[in-house]
Formats: C-alpha cells, structure tokens, sequence
C-alpha cells in the first residue's frame, strides 16, 4: 500500500471519527464554529479560501487529532543543544513550514559530519521526537546557475549523483570494517586504526575545502516546487546533500528521502524535499530559555534518543 492509500484509509478513519462528533445538528453546530474558529487562529485563513481538496482533507484531519488529544498530553523536559565553535551556525529551535500541517518547531543540532532535525511538534504523519531532516556535512553541493537551478530535474539529477555517492561510500567503509574486524593479528590493528584516522582525517580536509563557498549565491526554488511561503530569500551561502522523513497517516511506513539543505543565513535554512516536490523554510525562535542547557553531550544525545522511542 503507497502513501496516497493509507492517507485515503487513515482519512476514512478520520471520517468515522467526525462522525461520533457530530451527533447531533447542535453538535454539528458547535465543531463547525470550532473548527472556523481554529482555521483562522491557525492559519489566518476561512475554510472558503482553501479550494485544494486534498489541502482541505489534511487541514480537516489535523483539527481532528488537535481537538482528540488536546487534553490527553505528555509532557517531558528537553534540553537545548550544545553548541561548538566549528557548527556551521548556532544550533536551536527553528519554526518551520510543513504544508498543510502549517508551522512546526524543530530542534537543530550538530553531531560531528552530521545535522538533525527534530520535530518538536508533530503533525498527523510524523509526530514529536522524530528526525524530520538530517543533513551530510561532508557532502556539500554545488546548485547551477539560477537558469539551471529552475529545471528540476537539473537538481534531481545532481542530488541522485551526490546520494549515489553517499551509498558507495557507505558501503566501503562497512567493508573496511569487516576486513578490520576479520584480522586476527594484534600489530595489524595500530596500523589499520592509523590508516582509517589518516582517510577520515583527508575525507575531513577535503570537506573543509568544499565548504569554502563564497559569501552568498543566487537561489531560486525549481519550477514545480511548492512552497508555503514565497517570501523566501534569494540568496543562500551554501547548500548540502541531506535526507527527509516522510511517512503516511498515522507515521506508516516512514522512509528517509533524498533532499537538500540550504543555508540562507545565521537565522534561517530551507530543505527542498524532492519526492514531495515540497519545500520547507525555518527561521530561528528568538526566545531565551533559563536551565534549558543540557548538562553534557551524553545527556543531550540520551534525551534525543528518549523522545524518539516515545513517537515509536
């Protein structure tokens, strides 16, 4: 079964359950004006301005979860992440866009090679805890020019390349662990254990060099893009190979997608989800939280694991 099915099935489900709602004409009523009511808090927007049938359909099932599970919460403490001097820019909470599920918070954190991102608040396809993107620090991308960049399959075909690459490389260095694994003499393994650190060590200077970008470069969303927000900037200083969860109703079956991250500035970066032809655009909350620090690495990186087993 695809996404398209479950999502028809879940929104089957989704009917029945408006449904046990409405009872009654006055209870119809009252969710009619709640569900208006939240429409516009929500989205600034009535129900007559959303023409698109399937936009209507994920809105609708939205306000369903919301108005079930409103009072039937968990809640848990969450640490900030740490932050370093060699992080691209300064981890936290950015607001994204998702669509129809409208704006979410995700926490952003760097671990070595690696970015994630992590929904805070979910939404009825990924919930809270998950990662909803994760971006490959040492596979940064080189866009075309601003013509070129307009052809999607221009930037398909350059980011299918890139994840190619990633998966070759992938698989030589579980070969290499293996073969690591495999040998029996104790001399062998200082020797093997300095070969690895000298290649990642290359693999890092060879990253460094390609991250030397310059200040800023023309950007412009492919043709067939769709994005919540037009007002996104025209400018980004650089761009990398990254991955998008995706899922159907319900978080069924999830799947990690090819993607890209752009950096636009200190404040903001954008992922071009390219299955969903889809684009997200995050800005920083600016809020400053006491005691929110995590005491240590370890326990900020327990905790990500602890919120993600809860959406599991």
């Amino acid at each position: 079964m695809n996404h398209a099915d479950e999502a028809k099935s879940c929104w089957g489900t989704s009917l029945l359950q408006m449904r046990c709602l409405l009872s009654s004409p006055f209870s119809l009523l009252l969710v009619l004006q709640e569900f208006r009511t939240w429409l516009r808090e929500e989205w600034g927007r009535t129900l007559e301005d959303i023409f698109h049938e399937h936009m209507q359909e994920l809105i609708l099932m939205k306000f369903i979860y919301t108005s079930q599970y409103d009072n039937c919460l968990t809640y848990r403490r969450i640490y900030l992440p740490p932050s370093s001097p060699d992080d691209l820019i300064k981890p936290g909470l950015f607001k994204g866009t998702y669509g129809s599920h409208g704006l979410e918070i995700v926490m952003l954190s760097f671990h070595g090679k690696k970015a994630k991102g992590t929904k805070i608040t979910g939404d009825p396809n990924i919930p809270a805890g998950q990662q909803t993107v994760e971006i490959d620090l040492a596979h940064p991308l080189q866009l075309p020019d601003v013509e070129n960049l307009r052809d999607f399959s221009e930037l398909s075909r350059i980011v299918l390349e890139v994840q190619e690459q990633v998966r070759r490389e992938e698989q030589e260095q579980e070969h290499r662990q293996e073969e690591e694994e495999a040998a029996s003499q104790p001399a062998a393994k200082p020797l093997g254990g300095e070969g690895a650190e000298g290649e990642e060590t290359a693999a890092g200077a060879e990253g460094t060099t390609q991250d030397k970008a310059p200040a800023s470069q023309p950007f412009v969303l492919p043709m067939g893009v769709i994005s919540r927000n037009e007002d996104y900037p025209r400018t980004c200083r650089i761009c990398f190979y990254g991955t998008g969860l995706i899922a159907g109703h319900g978080f069924t079956s999830p799947e990690r997608t090819p993607g890209v991250f752009v950096l636009f500035d200190d404040d903001r970066f954008g992922f071009i989800w390219l299955e969903l032809k889809s684009f997200s655009l995050y800005s920083r909350i600016k809020v400053s939280f006491q005691n929110a620090e995590a005491p240590s690495r370890e326990a900020f990186d327990e905790m990500l694991k602890n919120i993600q087993s809860l959406a599991t």
